[in-house]
């Protein structure tokens, strides 16, 4: 068994929040109207990398729900609109908290999720709460293998498209229109460069299909409920392509915990070449944006960029025998 790597901040409290006294009181006056009655607790949620309010909120009466609130027009207030765009509309076996309800009330956006009675599992991953991950992942993706008109709808990108434009960062390294950045120094990629740029190249053709992925799975997206089920989370920027991708993406914190990340992918018909380019193009986008400025999102963005960075690259080397 590896090393393990952990983060400097624990996934379940990444996140700045307002607190519920600091919505506008109308605004939980309407809440608690929707959920009919008096809020009398509220467990904010730690994880994530926005500055939006999300807790779950629960009335005298036991009602409890989801409640993510973002003023327009703070993009935030887009994406949970999105979120609920796309969960509701999510086939039956997904295993994802659907929308209850939304509104519009004092200059925010509201959304008002399943409540689901878990946590995020914590790193390093145990082996039961990462398969159980995986096995949900597993369905979604096969429920999602032909995607309904009405997903559609929401405007969904190609991976590929997303590849090119979006993390083909070694390729600019190498080209002289970026510098290498600091994050990355102390890894192979100085002395990997060609090699990196190689394989983000052939990476687009790699990903391409018709299959709806998550797009953003990582270990603070997913809730592991009382039963050990897992149910995936903030279904906000899926994207059509190869599903195996997201479980690349995802297995980086497995194999920061010194799992056989290598043997939980071997039932997902991933390319070699792949699998590297995705590790290659995902460690230079998440390396070249820790190496910004301080983060409005969350003052723990950079660090888990650098090191999920850090362990895709770490992963990669594995592979390659670097």
């Amino acid at each position: 068994m590896r090393t393990i790597s952990l983060p400097d901040v624990p996934y379940g409290s990444t996140a700045v929040r307002p607190g519920w006294s600091d919505l506008p009181e109308s605004l939980r006056e309407a809440v608690a109207a929707r959920l009919d009655g008096p809020v009398v607790t509220v467990k904010p949620a730690g994880g994530g990398f926005t500055r939006a309010f999300a807790a779950l909120v629960t009335t005298a009466d036991g009602v409890t729900g989801f409640v993510k609130a973002a003023p327009r027009p703070d993009p935030t207030s887009d994406w949970y609109a999105r979120e609920a765009f796309i969960t509701s509309r999510l086939p039956a076996a997904v295993a994802a908290p659907r929308p209850l309800w939304t509104m519009v009330e004092s200059d925010h956006f509201v959304l008002c999720l399943e409540p689901v009675d878990g946590h995020v599992p914590a790193l390093p991953w145990s082996q039961p709460e990462l398969r159980a991950a995986l096995s949900a992942w597993s369905t979604a993706a096969e429920a999602l293998a032909v995607p309904s008109r009405d997903l559609l709808e929401a405007g969904v990108p190609a991976l590929a498209d997303i590849v090119r434009g979006e993390m083909s960062w070694w390729t600019e390294i190498a080209a002289g229109r970026e510098p290498m950045p600091r994050t990355a120094h102390g890894t192979v990629a100085p002395t990997r460069l060609a090699h990196l740029a190689r394989l983000e190249q052939e990476l687009p053709a790699l990903v391409a299909g018709d299959a709806l992925m998550h797009g953003d799975l990582r270990v603070d997206n997913v809730l592991i409920d009382r039963a050990g089920h897992a149910l995936l989370c903030d279904w906000t920027w899926p994207c059509l392509g190869a599903p195996w991708f997201d479980t690349v993406t995802l297995l980086v914190t497995a194999f920061a915990s010194g799992l056989d990340a290598d043997g939980y992918l071997a039932n997902w018909n991933a390319p070699a070449e792949g699998v590297d380019g995705a590790l290659a193009a995902l460690a230079g986008y998440w390396l070249v944006r820790a190496d910004g400025g301080p983060s409005s999102a969350s003052p723990h963005s950079r660090q888990h960029q650098r090191f999920s960075g850090e362990q895709a690259l770490a992963w990669l080397a594995d592979r390659r025998g670097w």
